[in-house]
């Protein structure tokens, strides 16, 4: 049928050609993937190699590449082993936004991987980690004050880029003759930053989003604590730090906005003369344009909050040698705020359900289990209970001194209402025997300080 929608990798009605391998860092969309002709307009292809290092390419083979295929590309000496993760327009877009010269020497690609070409790229980054941990003692070794975070082998095996963060020029010469002679490749040193670092190992942030650094950004700014003082936020480094140890670059992300809202309120220093008082800048709102002012100037009394507009006319009427009445006269906020019927936002919501439970699950006894003695009918044992609520806070030690100083009562032969057989001599009523019940409990307790002498010995 004409009318069928294909899902192809080719230029049709739907497409997923825009769609990268999530397992890479700094993954671009390609959104011109549907337009026809798209992959004639440039021969350039953009090429990624391990983490976030990426590299622009000519494909003067005229090669029918895909989004995903894994190439063999230029590179001095030998080649390189990368995967293509952008073709057509966008890429001179993306070389412009990596700032490279158009008078550089553009390299070109050279084939799709082979079998042979994957198993010494294999073999090559199996070495990597070994060679990493090996630098740094060499590194320490020559008492560099430097610290290497990764070893990248080229495609070929016959080169290694090592790498490394250093708060101060380090002289390596000396590290790169000691590392050529121990792995026998080509040494090329590459200093970054913590950020760039971060971004190479990726991870999740506090927003719990992929880093920025990871993702996105490639060009990173000086980020100052005074853009979390615009932004009233809390200067606690635990919190302002990144993954990095440094300041978070979305700090720079509405800082810009806060500035330009901060000049629609007044100044912190101005303080509201009313008849009733004066009144003292205390906190503000800076997206919402709402100030709070207070009567003590170091201490929260008497809040009272007004928009902006209202701040900014009991100024000019202070100025002006005025004092109203009081702030808060036609310039009172309402709070408006909507109205969850759900309750999903609601933190406590999942609370009122285990209370009720806790409720439910309370018995006669306080929510403790009750105890059924052995060779006792049933219906005593209720009456027991009844027995029981009657002389609740009745003390213990009283009962058990009139138990052991009492003459032994008389055997009666009461019935018990539903049982056929007679009581055994000694053996308390129900009613007796009810009030009983726990103290008979406590006093099988071999840690009870009340239990009877004479009791382990029975037992």
């Amino acid at each position: 049928m004409s009318d069928e929608i294909k899902l192809k990798w080719g230029s049709g009605n739907l497409s997923c050609r825009g769609c990268g391998r999530q397992d890479k860092q700094l993954n671009t969309y390609d959104y011109l993937a549907d337009i026809p002709g798209n992959d004639e307009e440039t021969d350039l292809v953009e090429v990624q190699f391990k983490n976030t290092r990426k590299g622009y390419y000519r494909n003067s083979n005229h090669l029918s590449l895909e989004k995903g295929d894994i190439v063999a590309v230029e590179a001095t000496p030998g080649h390189d082993i990368g995967v293509v993760t952008l073709m057509g327009r966008l890429v001179p877009l993306q070389m412009r936004k990596a700032n490279l010269r158009s008078d550089v020497e553009i390299k070109r690609i050279y084939r799709k991987a082979k079998p042979v070409d994957m198993e010494k790229y294999e073999e090559a980054k199996k070495r990597e980690h070994d060679t990493m941990i090996r630098s740094r003692q060499i590194a320490n070794d020559l008492n560099l004050n430097m610290k290497i975070g990764d070893v990248e082998y080229q495609g070929d095996g016959n080169k290694a880029i090592f790498y490394y963060i250093a708060d101060e020029r380090v002289d390596f010469r000396q590290l790169i003759k000691v590392l050529a002679d121990a792995f026998k490749v080509r040494i090329e040193m590459k200093q970054i930053g913590a950020r760039q670092e971060a971004g190479r190992i990726g991870g999740i942030g506090p927003c719990g989003r992929e880093l920025c650094c990871a993702t996105w950004m490639t060009s990173f700014v000086s980020v100052a604590t005074s853009a979390a003082r615009f932004q009233d936020i809390s200067l606690n480094p635990q919190k302002l730090a990144g993954q990095c140890a440094k300041l978070k670059c979305c700090l720079n992300y509405e800082v810009d906005t806060y500035v330009e809202s901060l000049k629609r309120l007044p100044s912190k220093e101005i303080v509201l003369q009313t008849k009733d008082g004066d009144y003292y800048f205390f906190k503000s709102d800076i997206l919402k344009g709402l100030v709070t002012y207070s009567t003590d100037k170091h201490v929260a009394a008497n809040l009272v909050e007004l928009t902006a507009r209202r701040a900014f006319e009991v100024i000019n009427m202070n100025r002006q040698g005025e004092k109203p009445d009081s702030l808060s006269e036609n310039g009172q906020v309402e709070d408006k705020r909507p109205v969850d019927l759900l309750e999903q936002d609601n933190i406590a919501r999942f609370d009122r359900a285990k209370k009720k439970k806790k409720k439910s699950g309370k018995g006669k006894n306080g929510g403790l289990p009750s105890v059924k003695q052995e060779g006792k009918p049933a219906k005593p044992e209720a009456k027991a209970d009844k027995s029981e609520g009657k002389q609740p806070n009745k003390p213990e030690g009283k009962q058990q001194a009139k138990q052991e100083g009492a003459q032994p009562s008389k055997p009666e032969n009461k019935q018990p209402k539903g049982q056929g057989g007679q009581a055994e001599a000694g053996e308390p009523t129900p009613k007796q025997g009810g009030g009983n019940k726990h103290k008979k409990r406590h006093q099988g307790n071999p840690n009870n300080p009340n239990r009877p002498q004479g009791q382990e010995n029975k037992e």
